[in-house]
C-alpha cells in the first residue's frame, strides 16, 4: 500500500495522458481506499461492538469537517484579504467559457505567488490569484493558471478530498477512543481493546498516506483541464516561473508549509520570476530529481514531475 502510494499511483497518472487513465487511476486509489477505510471501521465495530461510542466519534469527526468546511471561505477571505478584481474576473470569464463551466468569482489575495479554488454552496465559488504572482505571469500564463483551478471546481475537489480525508481523521479517532477504553480493562479484554486501537492507529497514517496519494492525482487531473484552458507551453511556463521563484527566494516557502490552508495552494508543499522561462530552463526543470520522502507526504505533486506529465498529454 506504501509502495502505490508513493511510486505506482503518480507513475500511472504521469505515464498515460488524457482522461481516461486518469480517471482509471483515481477510481483504483479512491477504492482501495474506501475498502480498507470500510473494512476496518466495520472490523472494529464487530469485534468491539458499541462499547464506545462509535456512531457518536464518527458524527462528532463528521460534523467538525463539514462545519470547516462552511465556514472556511469566510476564513480565507479575511485571512488573505480577498478582494474581487474586474480585470481578473474577465480572464476567469473567458477560461470558464472555454471549459464549459459557470464563471467562479475571482479575487486577488495576499500572499506569496500562488493560486487557489475554494468556496462551496453558501458562499459560492472562488479562485484566488496572489497580486505577486498577477505580477510575474503573462497572460496566457495566467489562464493556463485560472484553468487548473477552475479544474478544482469542475472536478469538485473541495467536496471530494473532504470525504476522503475524514476516512483517516474516523480510523484514528475510533482507534485512540480504544487505547483511551482499554486502559480502564484490568483483564484480557483490555489487552484486545489496546491491540484492536493500535492497529486502527497505524492503519489511520496508512490511509492518510493513500489520501495523499489521491490528492496528487487530483493535481494531474486539474493540470489537464489548465492544458485543454491554454496550451502545454502555457501551463510549463506557469509552473516553472512559480517553481523558480521559490527555488530563487526560499523563505517565502515557509508561510505556505506553515499555512493551515496550505492544500488550497497551486504548489503547496512541493520544494518566477516575471522575466520570460526559455524551453531549455523548462528541460532543465523536467530532468531535476525530487525527494521521495517530500513527494511521499505532500498534498501536490512535485513541479518536474508535472511537467513531464503535461508534456505527455495528448489532446
Amino acid at each position: 500500500m506504501l509502495f502505490l502510494a508513493s511510486t505506482v499511483a503518480p507513475k500511472v497518472a504521469g505515464r498515460f495522458a488524457g482522461r481516461f487513465s486518469l480517471y482509471t487511476s483515481m477510481v483504483i486509489l479512491a477504492v482501495l481506499i474506501v475498502t480498507i477505510s470500510s473494512l476496518t471501521i466495520y472490523a472494529i465495530m464487530s469485534l468491539v461492538g458499541f462499547y464506545i461510542s462509535i456512531v457518536g466519534l464518527a458524527l462528532f469527526v463528521l460534523v467538525m469537517n463539514i462545519l470547516i468546511y462552511l465556514i472556511s471561505p469566510f476564513m480565507i477571505n479575511v485571512s488573505y484579504h480577498a478582494e474581487w478584481d474586474a480585470r481578473l474576473q474577465d480572464v476567469v470569464n473567458d477560461v470558464a467559457y472555454r471549459l464549459g463551466v459557470k464563471p467562479p468569482k475571482a479575487v486577488v489575495v495576499r500572499c506569496p505567488p500562488n493560486a487557489f479554488a475554494y468556496g462551496n454552496f453558501l458562499t459560492g465559488r472562488y479562485v484566488a490569484v496572489s497580486d505577486a504572482l498577477l505580477q510575474m505571469l503573462s497572460r496566457d500564463e495566467l489562464e493556463a493558471v485560472i484553468g487548473h483551478e477552475i479544474g478544482h471546481h469542475k472536478h469538485r475537489d473541495n467536496l471530494v478530498m473532504l470525504f476522503f480525508g475524514l476516512l483517516p481523521s474516523i480510523i484514528f479517532y475510533l482507534g485512540y477512543a480504544l487505547i483511551h477504553a482499554s486502559l480502564r480493562e484490568e483483564d484480557r479484554r483490555g489487552a484486545q481493546l489496546a491491540a484492536v486501537g493500535i492497529a486502527a492507529v497505524v492503519i489511520s497514517f496508512v490511509v492518510q498516506i493513500l489520501v495523499l496519494a489521491f490528492s496528487r492525482l487530483r493535481e494531474y487531473y486539474a493540470d489537464f483541464e489548465g492544458v485543454l484552458a491554454t496550451s502545454k507551453e502555457a501551463m510549463q511556463r506557469s509552473l516553472a516561473k512559480i517553481h523558480l521563484f521559490y527555488e530563487r527566494y526560499p523563505s517565502f516557502m515557509g508561510e505556505i508549509a506553515e499555512s493551515k490552508l496550505k492544500t488550497l495552494f497551486i504548489y503547496a508543499l512541493v520544494n518566477a520570476v516575471a522575466n520570460p522561462i526559455t524551453r531549455m530552463e523548462i528541460e532543465r526543470l523536467k530532468r531535476m530529481k525530487v525527494s521521495p520522502l517530500q513527494e511521499f507526504l505532500s498534498t501536490h505533486p512535485p513541479i518536474p514531475k508535472r511537467l513531464r506529465f503535461i508534456e505527455s498529454i495528448e489532446i
